[in-house]
Order: C-alpha cells, then sequence, then structure tokens
C-alpha cells in the first residue's frame, strides 16, 4: 500500500511540474498555477510517506 501512495506522490510531481511549465511557456497563469498545486499534493504526498516509514522502523 505504502508503495502505491509513493509512486502516486511521485506522478503527481511529475504530472505538477509538467503542466506548470506548460503552462508557463504557452503564457497560460491558470494552468501554470493548477500544475503547481499538483505539484505542491504531490510534496505533501511523499512527506507524509516518508514521516510514515520514520515511525515504522
Amino acid at each position: 500500500m505504502a508503495g502505491d501512495q509513493k509512486a502516486k506522490a511521485k506522478m503527481e510531481q511529475a504530472k505538477g511540474k509538467a503542466k506548470a511549465a506548460a503552462g508557463r511557456a504557452v503564457g497560460n497563469e491558470r494552468m501554470a498555477a493548477e500544475g503547481q498545486a499538483e505539484k505542491s499534493k504531490g510534496d505533501a504526498r511523499q512527506a507524509k510517506e516518508k514521516t510514515k516509514d520514520v515511525f515504522k522502523h
């Protein structure tokens, strides 16, 4: 289960980063903001998983 969440976090980070870059490239501020929000969501999920791992061991 934790592996799935870690993979999901990485996917969200990559997708968000790409979406933000695409938004900036075409001058679409909304798309850039959505991409940044998605990346932040992935960062938060990754931090949660790392915290769980610390307390697991």
